[in-house]
Parts: C-alpha cells; structure tokens; sequence
C-alpha cells in the first residue's frame, strides 16, 4: 500500500474570489504547468488555469513563484465561442429530458444524487475542466477540456497554443468529460469521469474507449505515472466530507486488465478555508454552492523531485496547494 502524507504550504488558498473580481466565486479544476523556455513572451513563471463549474471561459492565473502572489489575467484563456460546443441554452422537449435520463443511468450515475435543477445543467453552455500538458517536442502548449455538445451530455475536446493565453480548437469529440491524459510507451491515455479510459497514438485524436474503473460516483480525477504504477488522485460523490482518496494502477501488463486498488485517504477539510467550519452533509454532483464541507478536483504538479497536488476547496470556493511526500 502506498504511503503518502499531503504537506499544506501556506494557511490560505492561493486563488479565491478576493483574488480578482473577474473570475466570480465559483472557483474549481486547476491545472499548472510551468511555462517553457521557448515560450519567449511570458506573464510569468507558472500558468494556473482553472473554471467556474458553469462558466464562458477558461480562467487564467500566473506567478513567478508557486506560493504566490498569484495575478488574475482577467481576459482568460479559451473561450466558449472558440470552443466549437454550444453557446446559447439547449431546447428541452420531454423526449430529451427522457432520453438524458437514460443515458446518464446507463453509466450508473445516481439522478438522485445530482442535487440540482436537472433542466438547467443538461442544457446550460459551458466549458471547464481544463488539463493542461506543455508539448516540448512540437513547441506548444495542449488543453484537454469538456463542455456542453447536446442535451445532457458533457464531451471534451482539445486545443492546442502557442503561447499558453489564445488557443486553437480541433472540431473532433475525444471521449467524455473531465478528462485527464499521461503518455505511457507512444499512446496518450486518458481517464475521465467516472472511471472511463481512453488512449491514442496521437494526443489530439483518435482515441479508443478502454476498461472502466472506480464506481458511478467518482468525481474528478488528478494522473501521478511512476514507471510501471499510475496513482490516481480522485473524489467521490456522497462522501461526507467529499476528500481527496489515492488509488494505485499497474499498468505494465494490457490496459483491458486494469483494476484500481488500495483508495487510501490523503487529504481531507480541516481549515475554515476548506469549509471544515461548514456542516458536515453528503456531496453531490455538479455546482458546489457557497462554502461547503469538500475538497474536490485534484490536480497533480511535479517539477523535478518534488509532487505538488492543487485541490478546490470547501466545495468550489477556491484553489489551494499542498506538497506530497511519498514514504
């Protein structure tokens, strides 16, 4: 069983609402990359992207330094009008709403548990979750991330930048939503909500469905691949508190034979800043209102030795860094 302890760096996220007007108070999904050397014209040393649950635009933050001071570019990033998904409200018609509910109850995602008004968030436009990948070999930077294709259902797409501030996006549909991808002997795989595999020769298409892992109520995923182990950072919906859990996959032998294991605690609220002051209540799915008693939406950084994990605090209420330390 793997062994890991969650350091946290500072007694504050680094980004919230206060941190600038632009970016509102639904705050979720980072994802950080350094910036390249080859990227000549820069607004700082690191990018931090990240989303509204509900948003029009990728969100955009950038430091010289992990800890901050972390700026808002208040333009973003990728726009919902570049992103080739729907931008004005879906029409509902009884026979949609029935066929979304089938559909999501085909993959085992509980209804019930959605906690929400179903009408809006099957036909609500958005983008977010983005996963953000610097390609050195084809100078470049790669965005993996999801909006809202049809009624109900959420797909991801990709985009590709030049600079890491204005993207390019490819028409074609990769798979489903909250996407994260490593690369692994010349095949980019993906996992995606909940459970899901994919992988592709070529990171910006043609990618296959794979084995599906995990439960129905798994949330949003961060990778971490070490040699022959990929560890899996992830939440679960209707956990009280929701936490971040690590599970372990052995990935030397056929991708179709992959089976989770270990799902191990790591990190859980227990500052005001993470809603542990915020009653303790079974998650749901979507829109985290307010401050509430979760983490969510891990995302793993590493920069030589060291592991970093970015996590939404107190439901979607801010980002927060912790370092990893494996024993």
């Amino acid at each position: 069983m793997v062994s890991v302890r969650a350091e946290r760096l500072l007694d504050e996220p680094i980004i919230t609402k206060a941190t600038h007007p632009s970016i509102g108070a639904n705050i979720q999904g980072p994802s950080l990359i350094r910036v390249p050397d080859w990227l000549e014209e820069r607004l700082g040393h690191y990018y931090l992207y990240f989303a509204d649950h509900k948003g029009s635009y990728i969100r955009l933050a950038f430091a010289d330094d992990l800890l901050g001071p972390w700026t808002v570019y208040p333009p973003g990033s990728l726009k919902l009008e570049q992103s080739k998904f729907p931008t004005t409200p879906l029409k509902s018609t009884p026979a949609k709403v029935e066929d979304a509910r089938t559909r999501v109850r085909s993959t085992g995602l509980n209804l019930e548990g959605l906690g929400h008004h179903l009408i809006k968030e099957w036909t609500w436009p958005h983008i977010a979750s983005p996963d953000v990948h610097v390609d050195h070999g084809n100078e470049r930077i790669v965005m993996y991330f999801h909006g809202l294709e049809s009624f109900g259902e959420q797909l991801t797409r990709v985009a590709t930048s030049l600079d890491g501030i204005n993207f390019n996006v490819r028409p074609e549909i990769l798979g489903g939503n909250y996407w994260r991808a490593f690369t692994r002997n010349r095949y980019t795989y993906a996992l995606a909500m909940p459970g899901q595999f994919y992988r592709s020769r070529d990171p910006l298409s043609g990618f296959e469905e794979g084995p599906l892992l995990f439960n129905p109520d798994m949330r949003h995923a961060a990778l971490l691949k070490d040699n022959d182990t990929l560890n899996v950072f992830w939440t679960q919906v209707g956990h009280t508190p929701e936490r971040i859990l690590l599970s372990t996959i052995d990935i030397s032998g056929d991708w179709k034979s992959w089976k989770e294991k270990d799902a191990t605690e790591i990190l859980r609220p227990e500052t005001d800043w993470e809603g542990a002051n915020e009653p303790l209540e079974p998650s749901v799915r979507s829109v985290a209102y307010g401050h509430a008693n979760q983490l969510r939406d891990p995302a793993v950084y590493v920069q030589d030795d060291d592991i970093y994990l970015l996590y939404a605090v107190a439901g979607e209420s801010g980002i927060a860094i912790a370092k990893l330390h494996f024993d």
